[in-house]
């Protein structure tokens, strides 16, 4: 596994070894003994979403004490994937980092707790599982507005498929932001 870091400290991008053949290929998609150095989430729940061209699903989160790390990967299709630091004691506070992650390049982003995080599907059919390092809990379940002025995410796409959640999300300035 290539961990590489990013502009953003704790925000990590992991690219798998990958061995294929004839028949296809394999690679370990998560070894805790490997990467547990750098990262150090104990994930206790795997989610899956799929997803049609042009879905934004995002900025989410999940408040203390429920915050969660996250590590998504796509196993078909592709998303711009999107993480906005929102630890106010943090030298990159208000920023963000987008990387586009597919099931050809098999890449994948670790989103420490403290980040809100969304993606926009790029292809029909974008297949995507991610680990959580708590277990969901609606309650404490916030969204940011996707394209808030403050945060200037250039997404690529002026009106893409939003949630009633997503549409209603608040402003980065007024969000209460405990990190």
């Amino acid at each position: 596994m290539i961990i590489e870091t990013t502009f953003i400290k704790d925000l990590l991008l992991l690219t798998p070894r990958v061995y294929k053949d004839e028949r296809g290929y394999f690679m370990e998609s998560y070894n805790q003994r490997k990467i547990g150095k750098m990262i150090k989430s104990d994930f206790v729940q795997d989610n899956e979403s799929m997803s049609k061209k042009n879905v934004l699903r995002g900025l989410h989160l999940q408040l203390p004490p429920f915050a969660q790390a996250k590590l998504i990967r796509v196993i078909k299709g592709s998303i711009l994937d999107v993480a906005v630091d929102l630890r106010k004691d943090s030298e990159t506070y208000g920023n963000h980092f987008k990387h586009v992650l597919s099931g050809e390049n098999k890449k994948q982003l670790y989103v420490p707790k403290g980040f809100a995080h969304g993606f926009l599907t790029l292809e029909d059919d974008t297949l995507i599982n991610y680990k959580c390092s708590d277990y969901y809990h609606a309650e404490s379940e916030v969204s940011i507005l996707w394209n808030d002025k403050e945060l200037n995410v250039d997404w690529g796409i002026k009106d893409p498929i939003l949630a009633e959640k997503d549409r209603l999300a608040k402003n980065f300035t007024t969000f209460e932001n405990p990190f």
